[in-house]
């Protein structure tokens, strides 16, 4: 891994993606969606604080573990002068985002217990199928993939 010395308090992206892991496109994508900043230099290079790691550790640790871009956006937003998250920032977002996770993971673990049912069927339009209709309401009254307007015309409902 390079080493940056403790006097360069700027990177390069070439820097910032070789120290963080993220490849340079991503760091762009992160600049553009808000997620980290850059100053430009007089021959309009981008150039990232040295704590700028830490935000760019934060977000791929968030992102691992499922955490929307939008939402670590907001997180990042919440805190004062787009200072670096510190270790009490991330528990205090973590705890907030377990829920969200938990929900996932109940998700994940109905799919994969309906997935069998769904593979035998082959059609994705079994009575009761969770994985392509999860809360099917007009599932109880009728059947098929597609709906049609109760008029009887034959079209597709847009509801």
């Amino acid at each position: 891994m390079q080493r940056i010395p403790e006097k360069i308090h700027e990177l390069t992206v070439g820097q910032l993606s070789a120290r963080s892991g993220a490849a340079v496109s991503a760091l762009h994508f992160y600049e553009s969606k808000g997620l980290i900043s850059s100053r430009r230099t007089p021959g309009n290079q981008r150039r990232y604080t040295r704590d700028t790691l830490r935000r760019v550790a934060f977000i791929r640790a968030a992102q691992r573990v499922g955490i929307p871009l939008a939402t670590i956006r907001e997180a990042l937003a919440e805190l004062p002068e787009e200072r670096t998250p510190t270790r009490d920032d991330w528990a205090r977002l973590s705890e907030a985002w377990r829920s969200e996770l938990d929900e996932r993971i109940r998700q994940l673990n109905r799919l994969r217990d309906h997935l069998t049912d769904c593979i035998g069927c082959g059609c994705l339009s079994l009575d009761t199928c969770v994985l392509s209709n999860p809360d099917d309401v007009s599932g109880e009254r009728l059947t098929g993939s597609r709906l049609l307007s109760e008029s009887g015309g034959g079209r597709q409902s847009g509801r």
